[in-house]
């Protein structure tokens, strides 16, 4: 005999963690249904509650198929999980669509100050929540694949990549650290501390600045226009 312990059976690799919580992802999902409601109908692609309602049944199939904490792997919660950001997304630019129009058109929904500012607000908020979700979701596999492994080099690198002592050894991004990438993007339209590294991450990060620079750039002309 060695005398050697022997080490307990089940435990996890060095490279696993527990999860993140489903609540701040749920949360997310949930502010965005409410901004699509509260959208004049010419501003959604399809009645009031259909689309909230898509969302909120695959978020609840999610959460019954995986609930607590994001760490259970499989095809059919991640096929879920990308169709949920996938309606989230294709939902906010169809709305940034329709707002472009009608600002070009001088439309009635815009034609006032308030209602611009309401709507043009509402409509950016949705499309900074939908591409948080999809960096989420599609960054090293997903929240679930990065609860087991974290590859060598990830599809977006976050400061603690580039520094390992400015976190533990087991550290993985959360929802709020994509929420902040997302944020971030909109408002200085370009990286601020988080580099895409995958071709998948440049684009979407390119096209968020654009959509965000196009919203924000005619809302202020169009205020301009209207209390002038």
């Amino acid at each position: 005999m060695t005398g050697r312990t022997p080490e307990p059976t089940g435990s996890p690799s060095p490279n696993e963690t527990s999860g993140e919580a489903r609540w701040p992802m749920a949360l997310a999902v949930l502010t965005a249904m409410g901004l699509t409601v509260l959208l004049p109908d010419d501003f959604r692609m399809a009645p009031r509650w259909v689309i909230p309602a898509v969302e909120g049944l695959l978020l609840l199939a999610l959460i019954a198929g995986d609930p607590g904490r994001i760490d259970r792997r499989s095809a059919a919660l991640r096929t879920m999980s990308i169709a949920l950001v996938g309606v989230l997304a294709f939902s906010a630019v169809w709305s940034t669509v329709q707002l472009v129009d009608d600002i070009l058109h001088a439309g009635s929904e815009t034609s006032s100050a308030v209602s611009l500012l309401q709507i043009g607000g509402t409509v950016w908020a949705c499309t900074v929540l939908a591409f948080s979700l999809l960096y989420f979701e599609l960054d090293s596999g997903g929240a679930a694949a990065r609860a087991h492994h974290m590859p060598a080099t990830p599809a977006l690198a976050f400061p603690q990549h580039f520094e390992p002592r400015l976190s533990s050894a087991d550290w993985r991004p959360r929802f709020i650290d994509y929420l902040y990438l997302a944020l971030t993007n909109a408002t200085a339209f370009s990286p601020t501390d988080v580099m895409p590294l995958a071709p998948w991450a440049k684009i979407a990060m390119g096209i968020q600045s654009l959509v965000s620079l196009l919203i924000l750039g005619l809302v202020v002309a169009r205020a301009v226009n209207v209390l002038a």
